[in-house]
């Protein structure tokens, strides 16, 4: 007499938007036991202001969703993990006179972190989300690789690469192979609620106004110390706000006339000074990069040419990646870059897979 295949459970992060909601669909189509869960993350500020991505409204649509699919769905609070792990996080590094990626740190962290082992210990298989993304097992070398979503315009595997490799096989991408366009066809043939809901483009805990004003409505004024804004030979053009107030490649709101275009292209915390230049001052040959993780490969021992992106909405470019000291990398690039950004995330590919990535540490 042959045994019954247990049925698999999902766990589908569900964030109330159309991605998520046509995820959950796709995985019970296939025969899943599919269950619903929506982090709740209790922040808010002295004003009030509550974050896009727990808010009432987006819950409530997340559970809407889940009626109409008919699975259980499931809030779960995570407000000490986003505060810990995330927005301490971002205001240290802007502090430091760094542009972090909060999305990055939350998906390693949160999502792929907390959140994946709160669902194990409720029983599921694997946690899916709707990322633009893939996890796939390669036979040939024998382990899982994370890889680009199939839609260039919506790839997200930039913001995954801090995925621990030994949770990939616990992840499912059911969005992956698919286009944006036929997602919203199918949330709209299924009736999902969310089917013509626009897409949020904002910090998720940053509801309104500034980055700024978010972290002076955390730390009080004190924060943003004044400091001299110079050139690159030391003469003082001006006054800046405060480090945090400015990022590399930054034009605008200088609050400084010199009589032609000039750039934000070195923020130096030790002596709280702003330099300012021409382009060419932002070119950069490479970088260093720490906290790094290679999600689909080994640690390379020898040089090797990849593909990197240094910021999510640029093209990918050749680079050499060798290690460094202490862990870090190093990545020599075949031509100058602009712009290149402390905090930022460097991201490394070879066609379409991701094979890992660090945060910028050093430029050179």
């Amino acid at each position: 007499m042959f045994r019954k295949k247990k049925q698999k459970t999902v766990f589908v992060a569900m964030s109330g938007g159309v991605d998520s909601s046509v995820a959950a669909a796709l995985l019970k189509k296939k025969g899943y036991k599919v269950v619903g869960v929506t982090m709740c993350f209790n922040i808010s500020s002295s004003q009030g202001k509550r974050p896009s991505c727990c808010g009432a409204e987006a819950i409530e649509e997340a559970k809407r969703a889940a009626q109409v699919l008919d699975i259980p769905h499931y809030v779960l609070s995570f407000g000490d993990d986003l505060q810990k792990y995330v927005i301490d996080d971002f205001v240290k590094e802007y502090l430091d006179a760094r542009t972090p990626n909060p999305c990055v740190q939350c998906n390693r962290m949160v999502k792929f972190g907390s959140l994946l082992k709160k669902v194990k210990l409720m029983g599921a298989d694997f946690l899916a989300t709707g990322h633009y993304a893939r996890a796939d097992y390669s036979k040939t070398r024998r382990r899982f690789e994370l890889k680009k979503g199939k839609d260039k315009k919506k790839d997200q595997g930039y913001f995954l690469y801090k995925i621990q490799k030994e949770n990939l096989s616990s992840i499912l991408f059911p969005l992956g192979g698919l286009k944006k366009k036929k997602v919203r066809l199918l949330a709209k043939k299924l009736h999902l609620p969310s089917a013509e809901r626009r897409e949020s483009q904002d910090i998720c805990f940053i509801p309104k106004g500034s980055y700024q004003e978010f972290i002076q409505d955390r730390l009080g004024k004190k924060a943003f110390k004044p400091g001299e804004i110079c050139d690159f030979k030391g003469n003082v053009l001006g006054q800046h706000k405060g480090i945090a107030f400015y990022t590399i490649g930054q034009r605008d709101k200088l609050g400084i006339a010199v009589g032609k275009p000039v750039y934000v292209y070195r923020i130096d915390k030790t002596t709280n000074t702003i330099f300012v230049g021409d382009k060419k001052c932002l070119l950069a040959h490479g970088l260093i990069a720490e906290d790094v993780n290679f999600v689909s490969m080994n640690i390379p021992k020898k040089k090797i040419e990849v593909q990197i992106k240094i910021r999510y909405n640029q093209p990918e470019v050749k680079a050499w990646l060798s290690q460094d000291k202490g862990g870090r990398v190093r990545v020599d690039f075949y031509t100058p870059q602009m712009a290149v950004t402390p905090g930022q995330s460097v991201v490394f590919y070879r066609k379409d897979i991701i094979l890992g990535g660090g945060i910028i540490k050093d430029v050179f």
